[in-house]
């Protein structure tokens, strides 16, 4: 029997600071959305437990490691002018990146048909030497690599359609062909980085992948790059693992960016995409994370969808519709992709 496993923590709520964009509500309002659709009672809830510090190493540098807890113990600070520490952070931040690699033991053990880290702090722009973007240890990347280490898996896809280029995990796997990255985001947008020319680097060149999206992209947009670019760049890699880091901010109602996606035009469909591709390529293995989204009833509404789509439900609900401005085309971007990575 098909299963889906949800991984959370209280522990994640710790992390927070009231008027800041990624704050503890970002949880709150998603499960209170989860439990109102009836959706908790269908999930499986393993317990998330801490990555420990090998596991981070194999991302992140120890001196990098030793100043967040530092900043932690010393009762919080800022990282960047972005990305706050409190008392509680790393910690929060340890089980965030060990709640993700619980959701890839029960994939890939055979608990769960796939699964979902709502962990948080985020992780994607986390680099190997500093935190930068509300991000404190880079949880996908930590996952990607624990999934090749502890179950000798030879390749592993990460898609990141989260609003903002994933800067730190193209980073981490730059020059791996091990580790095919590929990222949807707005561009010019934080953090800077997702060109097109940015394909990675030597025995990684052409295992980096971005899609840079004018504002104005929706759904349309987001459909055709499923069609377009990601499957043929993932039936072409053949992994044996799809990650998701998740970012909720390319809906049209979110405060940061200016994408046009909407829940069930978009966000679902898309859901729906990447079950398809992990069933079709890897045996369904598949594992999502959260990275952004800061509109919340658009988040948790965006999360409840994304779990029917990973239950196999045929519909979700859309409290807020679809996208009021018109959808830009996305032609010049889908062809540049292709003819840059000969798709």
């Amino acid at each position: 029997m098909s299963s889906t496993a949800l991984i959370y923590d209280p522990l994640y709520l710790a992390h927070t600071m009231p008027g800041h964009p990624e704050n503890s509500q970002r949880l709150t309002v998603a499960r209170d959305v989860l439990d109102r659709e009836g959706l908790l009672d269908r999930l499986a809830h393993p317990p998330a437990r801490d990555a420990t510090l090998d596991e981070i190493g194999a991302i992140h540098e120890p001196a990098y490691i030793q100043r967040v807890q530092q900043v932690a113990q010393g009762g919080g600070g800022w990282l960047d002018a972005d990305t706050y520490v409190v008392a509680a952070s790393y910690d929060a931040a340890v089980r965030a990146a060990g709640g993700l690699l619980t959701a890839v033991e029960q994939v890939l053990d055979g608990t769960a048909t796939n699964a979902f880290g709502l962990v948080r702090p985020p992780g994607h722009h986390a680099l190997a030497n500093r935190g930068m973007g509300f991000c404190l240890f880079n949880n996908i990347a930590i996952a990607a690599r624990y999934a090749q280490a502890a179950y000798g898996l030879d390749r592993v896809m990460i898609v990141d359609y989260d609003v903002h280029h994933g800067n730190g995990t193209q980073d981490s796997f730059y020059r791996d062909e091990s580790v095919l990255f590929l990222s949807t985001h707005q561009y010019p947008h934080y953090p800077g980085t997702g060109y097109f020319d940015e394909i990675g680097a030597g025995p990684g060149a052409g295992y980096t992948v971005n899609v840079p999206l004018r504002a104005g992209v929706g759904d349309a947009g987001f459909a055709r790059v499923c069609d377009e670019v990601i499957g043929p760049v993932a039936r072409r890699f053949q992994p044996d693992l799809l990650l998701v880091s998740a970012g909720y901010d390319a809906h049209w109602s979110d405060p940061l960016a200016g994408l046009t996606l909407s829940i069930n035009g978009g966000y679902f469909p898309l859901a729906q995409y990447m079950v398809r591709l992990a069933d079709e390529l890897c045996q369904g293995r598949l594992v999502y994370t959260l990275e952004g989204g800061y509109e919340l009833e658009a988040v948790g509404y965006a999360i409840a969808a994304t779990f029917r789509a990973l239950l196999g439900d045929a519909t979700a609900a859309d409290p807020l519709g679809p996208s009021p401005r018109a959808e830009r085309p996305v032609d010049d971007v889908i062809e540049t992709v292709r003819r840059t990575h000969k798709l």
